[in-house]
């Protein structure tokens, strides 16, 4: 069985030697091809792959620097595995896990083994202070239950690899991502080495793109497919309470009182204008939905296995 091996790099020439010889003694006997992805490296990360890879070697250049996510992307749409498994190329991660992740997977059928971060190489304050508030965050809100989304190292089956969606700066989502593919997953711990060479291209500003991203994973988690459910709703709600407002206060004019300037009036017009609008958006996306699954010929739903029965049983 291929094991596709993905990692993306950028400015990570200090460390392509030695990843490159680790990968190799961890991975002896293991059918596999490495997949490195250039995300617009400006030192020497490639002519350093290139140096030292060996046949079964993929390097692919991307054009400019596209971000994390769309070179892991790139990554997942060249692998001809049956597994593929993610992994940083700053040598924080032990590719001697990775077999240890291919066992996992084979033990209870898992779609995804991602890996938890045992006794962390990271400082406190810029990385795993705000990593655990993340995670803490990200469970809340999406009720998928994975102890380290930062963990970069994971294990997938390819068919739900290839069909995770990534794009933008989602990558930290991919547990989340997942379970809406109907993947069954687990997690193991995974060790983790501090960085001695490079420089760390994360940093406490990416807090608001993470907190944007988790809105987005939440609304389309539970609202992806019905996105009627949620504006159809509160326009609803707004438009009965402007209605219910703007009944008073027109009995309020015909018992004779001056309404010119109340800000009950005020109040009412708005919610019902916003009720209409936010119903009428609800139809569109909608509509939106209806056209994206057709045009592309996409199916709302995965068919995990296709059982055949052999013959039919008579009916008492």
């Amino acid at each position: 069985m291929l094991l596709s091996v993905v990692i993306p790099v950028m400015n990570e020439q200090g460390n392509m030697q030695a990843l490159i010889a680790r990968l190799a003694e961890a991975l002896a006997g293991i059918e596999h091809e490495l997949i490195f992805v250039d995300d617009g490296s400006r030192d020497g990360t490639v002519a350093e792959i290139e140096r030292f890879a060996g046949s079964h070697t993929r390097i692919l250049v991307l054009s400019r620097n596209y971000g994390q996510t769309t070179a892991m992307a790139a990554g997942i749409d060249a692998a001809r595995g049956a597994l593929i498994v993610m992994l940083d190329g700053d040598m924080q991660n032990d590719p001697r896990d990775i077999p240890l992740l291919m066992a996992r997977m084979r033990e209870g059928d898992w779609d995804v083994v991602a890996g938890i971060r045992t006794r962390r190489k990271d400082g406190f304050l810029l990385r795993k202070f705000p990593s655990k508030l993340a995670n803490w965050l990200i469970r809340r809100a999406t009720r998928v239950h994975i102890s380290d989304y930062g963990c970069t190292l994971k294990l997938f089956k390819s068919d739900v690899a290839k069909n995770l969606g990534l794009y933008g700066e989602l990558h930290r989502y991919i547990p989340v991502l997942a379970s809406m593919y109907g993947a069954r997953m687990t997690e193991m711990p995974v060790r983790h080495h501090a960085r001695h060479a490079g420089v760390s291209k994360y940093g406490i500003n990416r807090t608001l793109r993470v907190a944007s991203d988790l809105m987005l994973m939440v609304f389309v988690r539970k609202y992806g497919q019905r996105p009627m459910h949620l504006f159809g709703t509160v326009g609803i709600v707004s438009l009965c309470v402007g209605c219910v407002l703007n009944a008073y206060v027109l009995f309020d004019k015909l018992m004779g009182a001056q309404i010119a300037g109340r800000p009950l009036l005020f109040l009412g017009l708005l919610l019902t204008v916003a009720g209409i609008q936010l119903i009428t958006t609800g139809f569109i996306a909608d509509l939106i939905m209806r056209t994206y699954y057709e045009s592309q010929n996409k199916k709302p739903y995965h068919i995990k296995r296709d059982v055949r029965c052999p013959g039919e049983h008579a009916r008492t």
